[in-house]
């Protein structure tokens, strides 16, 4: 990253009108609604409409960095399509397929098994983007909104001229008085209960506080401690007289490829997160520029992060795809509902998946399989412009060794040991807020995924299956690296609905070319 640090327009309270469906929180995730609530949520959106701080921004927009991606919920995409015989299909009721029930009764029934995600719209909203501002974003290192990059040769490079270690302060940016900095140390117990209150109690929740992210403890430690990490990039603010932790930020070394350059080593940022009655004290752009600071001395100047709005500048934009595993819990919990003439029973056998993979010699990833695994995802990524390059066995081991509750990891391998086939997915629940029968929405996301001795589908199916053993509820999938293979409707239909949020991308202090999602081989908590 670049020094923020001697920017004083980032401290500024500046106050902008923004639209909330582009500068304010995404939902977490969201039930459907019925045309009884229309009239209320339009006024509550309007309400919403309002001068906000860029302090409140700053929170909003990066506390989603890594949380309004992982939307849970989706409304499905209603777009026809043409089979070989030019006959148009509706795609959803082809995912359906030969119930009996009429069509709109099955579009009907498949979009109501997902809620809805008050999100962006992708390119729409970067236009719309372009019309507003976003002054905080605009004094950092970063393309702007209308800059047009496409003409930017080769991998491109950085947004500002690099300095060194020595042009950067080394002393800590000022905070208002009855707060101090400390750094957080991940490996202390106390510590990392005291992340997970923080976000627990302030972290992203959906608009009607039914759902809320809860980030385990064991998840925390292993998003936190990756091998090599810097304890100083785990920055938080305490309040003096009582000591608690009231604000957080974090970065963790990663390597990326961009363009095919050598892995450049970035500062991946993630849980932005500030108390709810200290965000009128301008503590997010503060904190930005702090760990921007303390990257900065290790001398590392680019950042790579996720966002669910809209920002300068996007590098590229993903959508999330879900499948329903365990739709009674979904129903009763109102994540979805239970369309006219559409039965439980029914509901169910949609969505019914075998007992057991189909893949012959599918089993967990073992620390034998490492060596192997790592090169064969290495080899795997090398076809994406922009991803992540897993630079040692120790690194690689750390991210997709199975941990209960975290992550799973499943191969396949030959005679000789060599894994020829590797899927995997991370553990992220939310809390279930105010239902007396479930406390807690189990969610599985789409990690990293190789087939070659079986198809790609044939692989997720299996995934699946092994994901429900897990008890996971719904299983979530961006359509970055080569997923659209099994996302898409045909006869061997994995039944995922298309969200209507993207997931934006974004390089700090580094300018290239736009990015599709399919050219993405990266994928961030």
């Amino acid at each position: 990253m670049a020094s923020l640090a001697t920017d004083d327009k980032a401290n500024e309270n500046v106050t902008t009108t923004e639209a909330t469906t582009t500068d304010t929180p995404a939902s977490t995730t969201t039930t459907t609604t019925t045309n009884t609530t229309n009239k209320k949520k339009r006024k509550k959106k309007k309400k919403k409409k309002k001068t906000t701080s860029i302090n409140n921004n700053a929170d909003n927009n990066n506390n989603n960095n890594n949380n309004n991606d992982k939307q849970l919920v989706a409304k499905t995409n209603n777009k026809a399509t043409t089979n070989r015989s030019g006959k148009t299909v509706d795609p959803i009721a082809a995912a359906l397929g030969n119930m009996n029930l009429s069509e709109a009764e099955k579009r009907k029934m498949f979009q109501a098994m997902f809620g809805r995600v008050k999100h962006t719209k992708g390119p729409a909203a970067i236009e719309a983007a372009k019309n507003k501002s976003h002054k905080f974003w605009d004094t950092q290192p970063v393309p702007k909104l209308n800059e047009d990059t496409s003409k930017v040769e080769g991998s491109g490079g950085p947004v500002h001229p690099l300095k060194t270690p020595d042009d950067i302060s080394p002393d800590p940016l000022k905070l208002p008085t009855g707060f101090e900095w400390v750094s957080i140390d991940v490996t202390q117990d106390d510590q990392i209960d005291e992340i997970y209150t923080l976000l627990y109690q302030n972290y992203v929740e959906d608009d009607d506080n039914m759902f809320r992210f809860d980030y385990s403890k064991p998840f925390l430690k292993w998003a936190l401690q990756p091998p090599g990490y810097f304890p100083e990039w785990h920055v938080g603010v305490r309040q003096s007289n009582s000591g608690k932790l009231r604000a957080l930020i974090t970065g963790i070394p990663v390597h990326v490829a961009v363009h095919g350059i050598s892995p450049k080593v970035m500062c991946e940022i993630n849980f932005l997160c500030v108390h709810k009655k200290l965000r009128s004290k301008r503590v997010a752009p503060v904190l930005i520029q702090e760990v921007t600071r303390r990257v900065n001395r290790r001398d590392i100047w680019q950042a790579v992060y996720t966002a669910g709005v809209v920002l300068p500048k996007p590098v590229a934009h993903a959508r999330y795809w879900h499948r329903s595993i365990n739709p009674q819990k979904l129903i009763a919990v109102e994540f979805s509902r239970l369309q006219p003439r559409m039965t439980m029973n029914r509901t169910v056998r949609l969505y019914r998946l075998p007992d057991h993979p189909s893949t012959p010699g599918l089993r967990p990833m073992t620390m034998k399989d490492v060596p192997s695994a790592r090169k064969l995802l290495a080899n795997y990524l090398k076809k994406f412009k922009l991803h992540i390059v897993f630079d040692t066995d120790e690194e690689f081991a750390h991210w997709m060794l199975p941990r209960e509750g975290v992550v799973s990891s499943y191969v396949v391998s030959d005679d000789e040991g060599e894994v020829t086939d590797l899927c995997s997915y991370y553990h992220l629940n939310s809390t279930i807020i105010g239902n007396d029968k479930y406390k807690t929405l189990f969610a599985a996301y789409s990690f990293y995924n190789v087939a070659n001795t079986v198809s790609l589908t044939a692989l997720m199916k299996d995934l699946l299956i092994l994901s429900k053993k897990t008890n996971v509820d719904v299983f979530n999938v961006l359509d970055v690296m080569e997923n659209e293979q099994f996302l898409k409707k045909g006869p061997d239909s994995l039944k995922f609905g298309i969200g209507d949020g993207y997931l934006q991308y974004y390089l700090y202090n580094w300018r290239c070319p736009q990015i599709e999602p399919q050219g993405l081989g990266i994928v961030l908590l």
